[in-house]
């Protein structure tokens, strides 16, 4: 299993609710996805030009088809990533 966890940073606050609206069509279409455990977007509580998302891929392979998808190619790499700062954390599951 793959675990993601990835924070980003909206640039601009007037792109907040846009950032939003992508992230959660983002998030639905990649559930739908082969191999996809789980996929969140979270909206930060304490700062508003922050989200996380959390990923769970069944594996490297799953990961990499995911970034050939509807909702990486569409969404998240052309609306969403020209507007944050991004942060990856591939992250082990501590047990």
């Amino acid at each position: 299993m793959l675990i993601m966890n990835i924070l980003l940073t909206v640039n601009d606050e007037a792109d907040v609710d846009t950032v939003r609206g992508l992230l959660t069509e983002q998030a639905r279409l990649s559930r739908a996805e082969p191999g996809c455990i789980q996929f969140d977007a979270y909206h930060s509580n304490a700062d508003p030009k922050r989200f996380l998302l959390h990923e769970r891929w069944e594996s490297q392979a799953a990961l990499d088809e995911h970034r050939k998808a509807k909702a990486y190619t569409t969404i998240y790499q052309p609306q969403v990533l020209p507007k944050v700062t991004r942060e990856a954390h591939p992250s082990t599951l501590l047990e």
